[in-house]
């Protein structure tokens, strides 16, 4: 049996409402040309909570002022193999599989290994369980080489995922958002080779079925 380790994070935000205090509506910016942090379309549905001191005035809740209710956001899950190969987060609202490269093709190809289709055959059987209709399927590779062919590379192993996705996919209407980043957003560090190889990857995200 493979052995698997496990890690939980959760989170979760309390906010306090003021009954009876309005403020006056403050302006934010932005700048669009600055890179996101993560893929597009994969951030998380809510921030990291702001640190509170709770002997601030402000937080005092003034006579007939109520707390409301309280919201818990987005609680994490991740599951990986011991060696990396293939990595499972959850979220309350998604489920994330990463394939390793190394265990779907081999080195500077996107050609399927032999074992490849089989573990997207699962991940699609997992997918119409779910009834997802809007399914993500992005390739990632380290650092080395040309960010132009790794972009290139990056996109083709996605395509690849994605056309053996779609032999098992049977929902009506889904709609696939396929795309290759060749070395943006890392997970590991670049200069090792550990770090590199958990790099190269396929991420393919869904929404959770219902409970």
């Amino acid at each position: 049996m493979t052995n698997r380790h496990r890690i939980s994070a959760a989170t979760g935000v309390i906010g306090l409402l003021l009954a009876g205090i309005h403020t006056a509506g403050a302006g934010s910016a932005h700048a669009d040309d600055v890179k996101p942090s993560v893929p597009p379309g994969t951030e998380p549905s809510a921030a990291a909570p702001v640190a509170i001191d709770s002997n601030a005035p402000g937080l005092k809740i003034p006579q007939g002022g109520t707390l409301a209710p309280v919201k818990v956001l987005d609680i994490a899950e991740v599951v990986e193999d011991l060696g990396g190969e293939q990595r499972r987060q959850e979220t309350n609202e998604t489920v994330m599989m990463a394939l390793q490269s190394e265990v779907l093709f081999p080195e500077d190809s996107a050609v399927f290994n032999a074992q490849a289709a089989a573990r997207i055959q699962a991940i699609g059987n997992e997918i119409n369980q779910s009834k997802a209709t809007r399914i993500r399927v992005f390739g990632f590779t380290d650092d080395q080489g040309s960010y132009e062919h790794g972009k290139e590379l990056s996109k083709q192993r996605a395509d690849a995922v994605h056309a053996e996705l779609s032999k098992t996919v049977t929902n009506p209407g889904v709609v696939f958002d396929v795309r290759g980043y060749s070395e943006d957003y890392p997970i590991a560090d670049n200069s090792t080779e550990e770090g590199r190889k958990k790099n190269r990857r396929v991420e393919i995200t869904f929404p959770r079925g219902a409970s």
